[in-house]
């Protein structure tokens, strides 16, 4: 299964503040976060229809950070489910590809 989705990383957003003062740019958490996010809500939406899934256990078993997005930046999150279970996530600025990894989360999660 694959999906897409966007995000904006607004200019106040508040990891800006301390990282770094002067040049902000996003912390990788706040990545693998929009890339936790979009997995639950775009590939395994809860039985509520909300997608928000508290407490949901997931494993970043690969991760890399290729280019640094900075204040403003709107990301397309691209993810696919391999046979196996395991999520791909590609991060991407326009053209530019930001962040990859891979998820895997339990399963029925």
């Amino acid at each position: 299964m694959h999906a897409e989705t966007t995000l904006r990383i607004s200019p106040d957003h508040p990891a800006f503040a301390g990282h770094f003062p002067g040049a902000p740019i996003v912390p990788g958490v706040v990545l693998l976060d929009a890339a936790v996010h979009a997995v639950l809500q775009t590939l395994r939406p809860a039985a509520s229809g909300d997608g928000d899934r508290p407490g949901t256990a997931c494993q970043i078993s690969a991760a890399k950070f290729l280019s640094p997005v900075g204040p403003g930046e709107t990301l397309t999150i691209s993810c696919t489910t391999s046979a196996s279970g395991s999520t791909r996530f590609d991060i991407s600025s326009g053209s530019r590809k930001v962040a990859t990894g891979t998820l895997v989360l339990p399963p029925g999660s």
